[in-house]
């Protein structure tokens, strides 16, 4: 299994959603960089529902050694510059990452980037689930926008026709 390195959107997302366990079974390891720790933290203290890492034994704290310099003027958060910085330390590691900009530079940058919306399609292959629609109702719910063209392509990823919708009740 592949290891990971996760921005704060996925960690997230997941959470809300109720799967945030399916990590551990996608990946051999899970590395969250400690700026996403500190935005996570933030986002307790202001009094949102956002995940501890320090609850999940299983979630790796890491600090990158250097950010490229480069990367520091574009319009990117501390969390995903961390993220960044540790894809190309080890460049083996799955990039999770949301941020359209963000996905772009990990691509430029040679490494393998996952988004949230990844993770629900290889947990169904894996058979984690046997349906994501429901999932990607309850992403929306929480705060996630999805376009109707990318969630019709992730539902025909999965096998899901959108005549199968109303089965997700």
């Amino acid at each position: 299994m592949p290891e990971a390195i996760t921005n704060t959107s996925p960690l997230l997302y997941l959470h809300r959603i109720g799967t945030l366990n399916w990590l551990r079974e996608l990946f051999s390891a899970i590395v969250v960089p400690s700026a996403v720790v500190r935005e996570l933290q933030v986002g307790r203290e202001r009094g949102y529902d956002v995940p501890d890492p320090s609850d999940h034994a299983w979630l790796q704290l890491a600090v990158p050694a250097a950010v490229p310099s480069e990367w520091l003027a574009l319009d990117l958060g501390p969390g995903e510059l961390a993220v960044l910085a540790l894809g190309l330390e080890d460049r083996g590691r799955i990039v999770l990452l949301d941020d359209g900009l963000a996905r772009r530079i990990a691509r430029a940058a040679g490494l393998q980037v996952w988004g949230t919306l990844t993770v629900l399609l290889e947990s169904k292959q894996r058979g984690l689930t046997d349906a994501i629609a429901p999932h990607l109702r309850r992403l929306e719910e929480a705060g996630m926008w999805i376009s109707g063209s990318l969630r019709e392509r992730v539902l025909v990823l999965a096998g899901e026709s959108s005549g199968e919708r109303g089965a997700e009740s």
